[in-house]
């Protein structure tokens, strides 16, 4: 069965020349022009990726994306007309997946929703116990083959980027990585090592699995040179 790809867009020539390369490319693709019958479409529908809009008539990009993802981990990518990194950083912040500026090629907007796909292509699995793939640090449970992340058993909610970036960090524990290194590591999305993109979703991944993301204790930052993964987080009781 084709993955299914929502686009909400409400310029109707580029969302139809974005829908006829997809479905050339054996993507089943539906288009609404509207945040309202988009956010509908995406709880009837079940997509499996939503390219979003920055800019809608009724509702902007970011509000569609909080609702998007208090329903839902799936990915998300978003557009937008204007090129400014703060638009990319908030998008971030807010659990979209992947960040493109128009105008695009639309190779490069196939690549990178095949990424997320992939990525989310390993998501599932039920139980809440852990799996012989998981890597364990103190009360952290990394599982990554049914990629579940959770702190003293409780699951703890990261887009299929962040998860990603968290089993490069982790899988290197005690290992200091640059940007350059990690971008290496997570393959399939070109985010630049020189933009703050890796800042925000190592800030996403701290909120999800610190105790105090103020003072982390599993990723650490350091200074000048990248992060790394602490091999012992959590104090002995």
């Amino acid at each position: 069965m084709a993955d299914r790809i929502l686009i909400i867009d409400d310029d109707e020539r580029l969302a139809a020349m974005v829908s006829d390369y997809l479905a050339g490319a054996g993507l089943a693709v539906t288009r609404e022009p509207t945040a309202a019958a988009g956010l509908a479409a995406a709880a009837h529908e079940a997509p499996d990726a939503i390219i979003l809009d920055l800019m809608l008539p009724d509702l902007d990009g970011f509000e569609v994306c909080r609702r998007l993802r208090a329903a839902s981990d799936v990915p998300i990518l978003m557009l937008t007309a204007r090129g400014d990194d703060t638009d990319r950083i908030v998008g971030l912040e807010i659990g979209a997946d992947d960040y493109l500026a128009k105008p695009f090629n639309p190779r490069v907007l196939l690549a990178r929703i095949r990424a997320m796909l992939r990525r989310r292509s390993g998501q599932g699995g039920g139980g809440n116990g852990p799996s012989a793939d998981t890597l364990q640090f103190g009360r952290l449970q990394v599982d990554r083959g049914s990629r579940a992340v959770r702190v003293d058993g409780e699951a703890r909610s990261l887009t299929s980027y962040q998860f990603d970036l968290l089993v490069a960090l982790a899988e290197n524990a005690g290992r200091v990585l640059n940007r350059d290194r990690l971008l290496d590591l997570v393959k399939g999305q070109d985010l630049e090592a020189f933009d703050r993109s890796i800042d925000v979703h190592v800030s996403r991944i701290r909120a999800a699995i610190e105790d105090d993301p103020k003072h982390p204790r599993r990723i650490i930052t350091v200074r000048g040179a990248g992060y790394v993964f602490a091999r012992v987080q959590d104090r002995e009781a």
